[in-house]
């Protein structure tokens, strides 16, 4: 079997992070979808910013879309990619249809502008949602506490989100606080529950690349892998619980984890060391091209997330007994995050301006 394949019997979907036209076009989406089970596909600015300014199948569509003098540089970007997303979400939609809408997902985040501006978030969702007219389309809000009031009210309201830029344990918490009253009060509106997908993006890599110099060195390298053991573990008391109970008698699906960041960044680690370490039932990992070229070359899929959680906790105490406030890097790691995706997204606006 497929090395990627592999993973699929233990409950874990892997999605592609990288969409462009040419991949749709070249048939490279529909190959990853047929040869490596890839189940959705993620982007985000800086993923858009490489494709727009290196595939030359967007300029002669830029070009007239830049004659319109009463088009945004931003609605000039958006007419260009949510064609992708609604190609993309077409190629995927057989997976979602075999799956009851469990796989098939395509993911577009609103502007890195609106981060903390919750009205403007709500209205952008609301937009693409509508615009995108695909049940198996997801929109990406980063988790700022504006963003989650946003995500919850737009659970209450059906609207599939991929809330994003999650660092730490008390901002997975929220998020799931959010998911869990906007399904209570849909259900409560009388509105079906079955029908919404959403998951909770944790950022691995980042972490490490922060903490590892102020770790000690059996710990480098691992901080990340614990805290997403821990986030598992809380996962499955949240969602296999009462708190959770009455909602899934209803139809409603959990907000399942989904692994980002997984690209290695430190050479010293094994380049597939996110994907490898955190295999698991009811998880999502959305993986690089060079990540996912790794894994398929060499990687191994085995049950790996749900082994040595007393470990990942003991580690954490650890660490936190040092004097460092886990919490607090993940504040400090999600605001670098947003200033990443900020800073993308304007050059990306400089391409359509």
């Amino acid at each position: 079997m497929n090395r990627l394949q592999a993973i699929r019997p233990f409950g874990q979907r892997i999605w592609l992070d990288n969409l462009s036209r040419e991949l749709i076009a070249s048939g490279e989406l529909a190959r990853l979808l047929a040869d490596d089970g890839i189940a959705g596909v993620t982007s985000n600015p800086a993923i858009f910013y490489k494709a727009i300014s290196s595939d030359a199948s967007y300029q002669g569509e830029l070009a007239v879309l830049k004659q319109d003098a009463s088009l945004s540089a931003e609605a000039r970007y958006e007419k260009l990619v949510v064609a992708d997303i609604q190609a993309a979400c077409d190629l995927l939609l057989p997976q979602y249809e075999a799956s009851q809408g469990n796989d098939g997902y395509v993911s577009l985040e609103v502007s890195p502008e609106l981060s903390r501006d919750e009205a403007g978030t709500l209205a952008a969702a609301r937009r693409l949602w509508a615009e995108i007219g695909r049940a198996n389309a997801m929109i990406k809000i980063p988790a700022t506490a504006e963003g989650i009031r946003a995500f919850q009210a737009l659970t209450r309201e059906g609207v599939n989100v991929n809330i994003t830029l999650l660092f730490s344990l008390p901002q997975v918490e929220a998020v799931w606080d959010a998911y869990i009253a906007g399904l209570s009060a849909r259900l409560a509106d009388g509105q079906p529950v079955a029908g919404v997908k959403a998951v909770a993006s944790f950022f691995l890599s980042r972490v490490d690349s922060l903490l590892d110099p102020q770790v000690a060195e059996p710990h480098q390298g691992k901080v990340a892998i614990a805290l997403s053991k821990a986030a598992y573990a809380r996962y499955q008391e949240r969602f296999h619980g009462e708190a959770f109970a009455k909602l899934r008698a209803a139809g409603a699906r959990p907000q399942f984890l989904l692994w980002a960041s997984t690209g290695t960044k430190n050479p010293a680690y094994r380049d597939v060391l996110y994907v490898e370490s955190l295999i698991g039932d009811e998880t999502v990992n959305t993986v690089p091209d060079a990540t996912m070229a790794a894994f398929r070359d060499h990687g191994e899929a085995a049950l790996t997330l749900p082994v040595d959680m007393d470990a990942a906790q003991a580690l954490l105490a650890e660490v936190e007994a040092t004097g460092i406030d886990l919490a607090a890097a993940g504040e400090k790691l999600q605001q670098d995050g947003l200033k990443l995706f900020e800073d993308a997204f304007a050059q990306l606006l400089k391409l359509t301006a």
